[in-house]
């Protein structure tokens, strides 16, 4: 049974078969009430800040996270190709720690000044747990892919047909929704796909936790910044 379920599960792709079971948390994540404020133009802007300011020190700790998958898939991926779209991100992450600055600039954030919040903290920590040298690849090349997918579906969301995204934050929308991304976001999925169809069991069922516990990150991430707008209204 076990076999059979595997076969099904590889015929679909193992993220897409995990999608689907987990699909209530995914919408979570990717349609989160904070997105969809975005998109119908009723975003709180001090919500907007707020993320704007934890994501930046999130960024920082996850350009650590990318230098550990880049050194895993030089010493364990039988494919160059991984190493030159993780180096790509690597390269791409400079750019966005820049405009994080910039944005940072244009909202007057003070970004030298903010303390990280605890879904921030949880967040980071969950990441150096991950950043070991006995994590597997597969394990993490998955969640790398699910942190840069779950941005990528939710701004792309903010940027079709029907959107009211306020102008000023339309340039974020773009950063990560933008169809260059998207694409990089799959080239990472058909990485992570390809290591796990031929995982053990055991792997298959440690990724597929990790993978949850990003969701569930990104849910909380997304949570803080509308908890701290009803913070500031008391």
């Amino acid at each position: 049974m076990e076999s059979k379920t595997r076969e099904e599960m590889e015929k679909i792709g193992i993220i897409d078969s995990w999608l689907r079971k987990h699909q209530l948390i995914y919408i979570g994540a990717t349609r989160h009430p904070f997105i969809l404020s975005i998109r119908d133009g009723s975003v709180d802007l001090y919500c907007f800040k707020t993320w704007l300011g934890q994501d930046y020190i999130f960024v920082r700790e996850f350009v650590a996270f990318a230098a550990s998958v880049l050194m895993k898939a030089c010493k364990e991926s039988d494919e160059s190709s991984d190493m030159e779209v993780i180096l790509g991100a690597m390269a791409a992450l400079n750019d966005e720690i820049r405009w994080f600055k910039n944005e940072a600039s244009k909202w007057e954030i003070e970004l030298s000044g903010i303390a990280p919040r605890k879904a921030t903290q949880d967040y980071c920590r969950f990441l150096e747990s991950l950043m070991g040298k006995e994590v597997e690849y597969a394990v993490v090349i998955t969640a790398f892919w699910a942190i840069e997918s779950v941005y990528q579906e939710s701004f792309a969301h903010c940027l079709e047909d029907g959107n009211e995204t306020p102008p000023p934050l339309l340039d974020t929308c773009q950063r990560w929704g933008n169809r260059d991304f998207g694409q990089y976001c799959f080239s990472l999925k058909k990485i992570a796909d390809r290591w796990l169809k031929k995982a053990s069991g055991d792997i298959l069922k440690k990724t597929e936790v990790v993978l949850l516990s990003v969701l569930e990150h990104e849910v909380a991430f997304w949570n803080m910044s509308r908890v701290h707008v009803a913070e500031a209204e008391h």
